[in-house]
């Protein structure tokens, strides 16, 4: 049931937020640690698919982007229709489907196919929303932080578990795994997620909303982040279709030990990347972190040209890369927070994730064609350029504001007058009504405004 006007957020109990948190986080994780796997090993083992080539392999691994980024925002407005659970159910089903096309497959175009079906499991931003449903402001920004994390450990454990489970069974091997995660995803959903009442939904802050999605989609300091993310991914998913070949040709590296070189770069780097974290949340120097780990990315795709067969160089460089995509991946969500709209969260977070997995597929699709017509060196100099093009664009963007989300309940009180007297309130940036959706979403400075103040403003106006 929606609170009373005097609350400020749809306050849930702590054991039962824990629960949201702990559930989805664990859906999330089992779904992306298949993913993650294959990462470090398609360009390796995917030569043993017929008709194979570095192009149609690179194709295969961002193919799962390409769905993704079609479905991801209608998924999302879906959800507000028919619910959350039921879309993500379906999701994780086609997600299923998947993963057991690409587990038979024999060709790389039955690889390719097989991607493209887990990426049509476009269930990121509905878990993502449902999270937003059942927990309250004050507690989300920790509930997001802990699925960050969640999936960082699995990315550094996939990184290891990949290769070990390649030289097993070979690709297959990975994609029977994930379809396993899969059907354990559909047991969390079912038996451990939280049913969410509809009148909880503030769907603003939730999904993408499309009539903001222009205004959004243009807003100055969003497209910064949403061609950063682009980069980002871009560079992720081309510089694994080289990198592991670069590892065992030219490292002298054999495939099989691959993850047990990832891991402790991995969990140095996520160490590492804390106090970037730290300095750039409570020191509020969110944009300098930022610029310098844009700035490792672009010397860590340049020094990778000139690595040739020193091991040492080698690793360390890899090791800087991934210092630098850690930053970057935790930072970034966190901006994009603090800069999107009072009532526009939603659609912001569709956007820059439609654009994360846009990255995704042109990294895999691009990269293996540069890398089959022209070589490893075209991959890492395309890279470097769009690294340099992201920090000229970042160079500009202004220091985000440390603003959190406020949403107070509506009851049809004349608009204009409370709109004027909550702006007037010290530490409240900006005031939208949505009368249709019986919701006020404020942005404020937690550090400055009292909550109990707006509360008594929005209690003491007569109802029209």
């Amino acid at each position: 049931m929606q609170e009373p006007a005097s609350s400020i957020q749809f306050a849930t109990p702590a054991p039962f937020e824990k629960k949201v948190v702990w559930s989805l986080a664990a859906l999330y994780t089992f779904r992306m640690f298949g993913l993650f796997m294959l990462l470090p090993v398609m360009a390796l083992y995917g030569t043993e698919y017929a008709h194979h080539s570095p192009f149609l392999l690179g194709l295969a691994l961002g193919a799962y982007g390409f769905s993704q980024a079609l479905l991801q925002i209608p998924f999302g407005v879906l959800s507000d229709r028919i619910g959350r659970k039921p879309l993500i159910l379906v999701g994780l089903i086609v997600f299923v489907l998947g993963s057991v096309v690409a587990a038979l497959a024999e060709s790389v175009y039955g690889l390719i196919l097989g991607r493209f079906l887990q990426g049509g499991g476009a269930i990121s931003a509905v878990v993502m929303a449902l999270l937003t449903d059942l927990t309250s402001e004050e507690n989300r920004t920790k509930a997001m932080a802990t699925i960050g994390a969640s999936i960082g450990v699995s990315f550094s454990l996939a990184m290891t578990a990949g290769p070990l489970l390649a030289a097993w069974g070979g690709v297959s091997a990975i994609f029977w795994l994930t379809a396993v995660l899969g059907v354990v995803g559909v047991y969390i959903l079912l038996k451990l997620v939280p049913n969410v009442a509809d009148t909880v939904r503030s769907k603003r802050e939730a999904v993408a909303v499309p009539a903001l999605l222009g205004k959004t989609l243009l807003h100055p300091q969003l497209l910064r982040l949403n061609v950063g993310i682009f980069v980002l991914h871009f560079v992720l998913m081309s510089s694994f279709v080289v990198l592991p070949l670069m590892l065992q040709d030219q490292l002298l590296i054999p495939r099989d030990y691959h993850g047990l070189i990832y891991f402790p770069l991995l969990a140095f780097a996520f160490v590492l990347m804390l106090p970037f974290v730290i300095i750039a949340e409570k020191r509020r120097k969110i944009k300098s972190v930022f610029l310098l780990a844009v700035g490792l990315l672009l010397i860590a795709e340049l020094a990778l040209m000139i690595v040739g067969g020193n091991r040492f160089f080698a690793l360390f460089v890899l090791f800087v890369f991934f210092i630098a995509f850690n930053v970057l991946e935790a930072t970034q969500p966190s901006m994009v927070s603090k800069i999107a709209p009072a009532g526009a969260k939603g659609t912001a977070t569709g956007i820059y994730s439609t654009c994360q997995v846009l990255g995704v597929f042109g990294g895999g699709a691009l990269g293996g064609w540069l890398l089959q017509t022209q070589g490893a060196n075209a991959v890492f100099l395309l890279n470097a350029l769009l690294v340099a093009i992201w920090l000229a664009v970042a160079w500009s963007m202004k220091p985000p504001h440390f603003l959190a989300s406020v949403l107070i309940p509506f009851n049809g009180q004349d608009q204009q007058a409370l709109a004027d007297k909550l702006r007037a309130v010290d530490g409240v940036a900006e005031v939208v009504i949505v009368a249709s959706e019986n919701t006020i979403y404020l942005k404020v400075d937690q550090r400055r405004v009292d909550r109990k103040m707006l509360a008594a403003i929005v209690d003491k106006q007569p109802s029209l």
